[in-house]
């Protein structure tokens, strides 16, 4: 059953979120309003699904992303928000957000979304995934400003190509067989190594080397 954290500071709306997943067969793990409880819980209980609004009474949504894949780069959030403003979508991806839906989505699109994040896929309200993928065009074509990017190991690049593809900690341990920790350690090695901070960076840089291909 997948696991799911939802993060909303209004409480109908909240609480009818938390339903509707748990009705559908989620397991709600815990409905929440603030971001630094989303923090603790979130980290504490590592949900598979963090379903997440953008603007919270005491944090923002975008710092809440970050503190989330600081500890755990493999979680996945799906932003819940009023606001379709390209720059707070921007923002929210480039955090680490998985996709980004606006809040005028009907229930079976919502847990249609929910069920895509949870499966690794990018899903994002009409409109703006265009306006996403544009943007990391660009910055796939911006040119690099230096040549001494740290060499990763081949185990290391095998790891990276499937985590921006995606999978979870876990499945990439399945894939490869090997265990869940040396995975971990595979990804921590890698974000040291180029000075990243969470899976969205990781895809870019994929993007900008070319290492998405097989």
């Amino acid at each position: 059953m997948t696991r799911v954290l939802v993060v909303d500071d209004h409480p109908m709306w909240r609480e009818g979120v938390a339903r509707d997943l748990t009705e559908a067969g989620y397991e709600v793990i815990a409905a929440v309003g603030e971001g630094r409880q989303a923090l603790r819980i979130g980290r504490s209980l590592e949900p598979d699904v963090v379903v997440l609004d953008l603007q919270l009474g005491d944090m923002s949504g975008v710092d809440v992303i970050r503190g989330l894949l600081a500890t755990h780069a493999d979680m996945r959030v799906l932003m819940l928000s009023a606001s379709a403003e390209h720059q707070d979508v921007l923002e929210a991806v480039k955090a680490g957000a998985l996709g980004y839906l606006v809040k005028t989505a009907g229930r079976d699109e919502f847990l249609e979304a929910v069920r895509r994040t949870a499966e690794g896929d990018a899903v994002f309200t009409a409109g703006l995934a265009g306006l996403v993928l544009g943007e990391y065009r660009r910055l796939a074509a911006a040119p690099a400003t230096t040549d001494d990017t740290p060499r990763l190991t081949e185990r290391e690049t095998e790891v990276l190509r499937l985590v921006a593809k995606g999978l979870s900690y876990r499945q990439i341990a399945e894939r490869l067989v090997l265990s869940h920790r040396t995975v971990q350690n595979h990804v921590q090695n890698t974000l040291r190594k180029l000075q990243l901070h969470n899976r969205a960076e990781l895809v870019r840089y994929v993007i900008e080397r070319g290492l998405e291909a097989d």
